[in-house]
């Protein structure tokens, strides 16, 4: 990383000293907890996971250094589920990223969908802008067709995930559409599916230090084939005469 780019010293002890602060909280949490799934120990686990991250990312940046802590995954954060045994109902909630790689394709796209569903042709003013052709395609195509053809779309997938949360009935029609993403209870998430670059990346970490243990298994079975070659030329040596 650049020094132009690179945190300051005062800004990576600001994070240490959050940090101290997040320890602090969780213990007071810890002692204070009510319950086995005690919300405000959760809340403060998942304050103490988040600054002792920063913290981390900022040490690396600043001095190339980590930190002996290992952060837990986002579905190790999740608190136990304590929501219906036999749910009534159940919301499937889905963020997929993209980015806008390639926008003509996007337009391109978006222009063919206009002039099938159109007689007198595409409409330029919807179609002609990145957020139109956008619109055209997600009202046009399901979600999951899109997930499966985005290079066709000009799109590059970023991260995703799926959760799928329990309640006791189902909603009344259109009582959650002004905010359809609020009000979700971690502690009723039955399962969730996470997808992204960051668990290929650990593969490969793992994968290059299976390597490397092969490559120096490899070393220690040549040196001792090399050992075992000079022990049977040694064998061909007239032995010693004792009386000598």
């Amino acid at each position: 990383m650049s020094d132009a780019v690179q945190p300051t010293a005062a800004e990576v002890r600001a994070a240490a000293e959050a940090v101290k602060t997040a320890l602090d909280r969780h213990l007071a949490a810890v002692e204070r907890r009510s319950g086995e799934d005690d919300p405000a120990v959760y809340e403060a686990f998942n304050q103490l996971a988040a600054a002792a991250e920063t913290y981390d990312e900022l040490l690396y940046d600043r001095y190339d250094e980590v930190t002996p802590f290992e952060i837990p995954g986002t579905e190790d954060a999740l608190p136990p589920y304590t929501g219906p045994e036999e749910p009534n109902a159940v919301s499937v909630l889905i963020r997929r990223d993209y980015s806008v790689v390639e926008p003509q394709r996007l337009l391109a796209q978006a222009q063919r969908v206009e002039a099938a569903d159109y007689d007198d042709g595409a409409d330029a003013d919807a179609s002609g802008t990145v957020h139109g052709a956008l619109g055209i395609l997600f009202g046009e195509f399901e979600p999951d067709e899109i997930a499966s053809r985005h290079k066709e779309f000009g799109l590059e997938e970023g991260d995703s995930t799926l959760w799928v949360t329990a309640s006791d009935e189902q909603a009344d029609p259109g009582e959650w559409l002004e905010a359809p993403f609020e009000g979700v209870d971690p502690q009723r998430v039955v399962c969730r599916f996470d997808v992204s670059t960051v668990f290929d990346d650990d593969l490969e970490d793992i994968d290059e230090a299976d390597e490397e243990d092969e490559d120096a298994d490899d070393e220690d079975a040549d040196d001792i084939e090399d050992l075992d070659t000079e022990l049977d030329e040694d064998e061909d040596l007239e032995p010693l005469d004792s009386d000598r």
